[in-house]
């Protein structure tokens, strides 16, 4: 399936949770983390937090092999996610524009004097609570170099996984 803004919209919504706490990021966390080790090929790190205080809630690598810069991939896209309220995917395919890159579309449309703080790639998803305006928390993977959407898919079906458990 070829995903765009409207079905990660989509998407987004069909992943609204019921509470969310240390105990949800947790379950979250760990169903992720074993998702990329069956998954992938490569490692990644999985970080939970709450959106407001940035308190962390979750993080871990999927396996060894993370580096460093995997951090700074996490807060970028984590920036995307806290800024605008949608995950990182939605918003690359938001504002694609043909011939710029994801950096240029950004300093373009919304001013940004140093877009380089933004990373509008897969990875990045907002944690929503039913009947609670705005996010939450922030649900982030970044490792080496994959398509964006595995990223994302990742972490939906993450979701999707600890929603249907709940049932």
């Amino acid at each position: 399936m070829s995903l765009t803004a409207d079905s990660i919209r989509v998407q987004e919504e069909e992943c609204i949770l019921p509470s969310f706490d240390s105990n949800v990021a947790w379950n979250l966390g760990n169903i992720i983390r074993t998702n990329c080790q069956r998954r992938l090929s490569r490692p990644a790190v999985i970080y939970i937090a709450h959106a407001n205080s940035g308190q962390l809630l979750f993080f871990a690598p999927s396996g060894p092999g993370t580096v460093p810069d995997n951090m700074h991939w996490v807060k970028r896209k984590e920036a995307v996610v806290l800024r605008w309220g949608v995950s990182s995917m939605r918003m690359e395919l938001a504002i694609q524009e043909p011939g710029k890159s994801a950096q240029q579309s950004l300093k373009d449309r919304f001013e940004i004097a140093d877009p380089s703080i933004y990373a509008c790639h897969g990875g990045g998803f907002p944690v929503k609570v039913k009947g609670v305006e705005g996010i939450v928390g922030v649900i982030v993977i970044s490792g080496v170099a994959l398509e964006d959407e595995i990223w994302h898919a990742v972490i939906v079906d993450g979701i999707k996984e600890h929603l249907a458990k709940q049932n």
